[in-house]
């Protein structure tokens, strides 16, 4: 190439990189982003910036990506259509973020559907996980929430607990070759009153039982400081069976920071133990409109263990 042509080649490059520039700097000044990530993969959901982005999914992300969050999670999102999952699949790929849980077993959650032990539950549950391996190819994430049901009021916990187990295992024969894994969530019984799984001890139990690296724990902590407290020592009771974290503050069950939970130590004992998941934030705004969204960013900005 000689000099003119590479002053040519340089120069369209320079315009190039100034137009990117610019356009980059122009969506930065609309979504009042804050540039730096942050250290932990946090995951918003679907409507949480709604104010700000509006309603479209794809906005929503990119939002999102401008603050600084790296991740997404969707409890809904196997029940999204296949041209949804996909387009949502191509903006997270293009926004560089990692998408965490969606629910698998919508169909299966509520009713003591695994504490009986019957056949016909049990193919029900192992469909699901099934029909979970697509979506999650879709998506392109490796875990699913699973909500084990209620409490037979006629069953003695230990066959009850034993009955799950074995609904657990047919599931993970599924999921096991895909390298997927669900993650069982404990439910408060509070706001869940009769599930089968409500203590982290039990879900580690239940998990140890399965042994099974498609089968782990969903530490929500909101769900277990309402359950028993003591989040860091049961936490680390039960590391080696946790597959993932989801937050809220209690009472409310809003951001970080409105409640009684000490999430920048929470945050900075689950990074230093190694954790790089996701941790969905399956809570609420405290307030609403723009300025309560941004007090969400601003509470994660405060905890981030950076």
């Amino acid at each position: 190439m000689n000099r003119r042509e590479f002053i040519a080649a340089s120069t369209v490059t320079g315009i190039a990189a100034l137009t990117a520039t610019a356009s980059a700097r122009e969506r930065t000044q609309r979504a009042g982003s804050n540039a730096a990530k942050f250290s932990m993969h946090f995951a918003p959901h679907f409507g949480m910036f709604g104010n700000h982005a509006g309603d479209d999914m794809v906005a929503q992300l990119e939002f999102a990506a401008d603050q600084g969050f790296t991740a997404w999670e969707d409890n809904s999102m196997a029940g999204r259509s296949t041209e949804e999952q996909e387009r949502f699949a191509r903006a997270m790929d293009r926004l560089g973020m990692t998408m965490g849980i969606f629910v698998m077993n919508m169909d299966t959650a509520w009713g003591p559907n695994f504490s009986q032990g019957k056949p016909e539950h049990r193919d029900q549950f192992v469909a699901s996980a099934k029909a979970g391996v697509d979506v999650c190819k879709r998506v392109n994430t490796t875990k699913m929430t699973v909500v084990i049901g209620t409490r037979h009021p006629r069953i003695d916990l230990s066959y009850q607990t034993a009955n799950a187990v074995d609904s657990l295992r047919a599931a993970c024969e599924v999921l096991e070759p895909h390298g997927l894994t669900m993650v069982l969530e404990p439910l408060n019984p509070r706001d869940h009153p009769n599930m089968l799984l409500a203590e982290l001890g039990h879900a580690y139990e239940v998990c140890r039982a399965v042994n099974s690296p498609a089968c782990k724990i969903l530490d929500d902590l909101y769900h277990q400081q309402v359950t028993e407290g003591n989040l860091i020592p049961h936490m680390d009771e039960a590391w080696s069976e946790i597959g993932y974290f989801q937050i809220g503050d209690n009472p409310g069950r809003n951001e970080p920071t409105t409640g009684e939970t000490n999430y920048a130590n929470v945050f900075a004992h689950i990074k230093s133990k190694g954790y790089t998941g996701v941790l969905g934030m399956e809570h609420g705004n405290s307030r609403g409109g723009k300025e309560g969204e941004q007090a969400v960013i601003d509470a994660y900005r405060a905890c981030d263990p950076g």
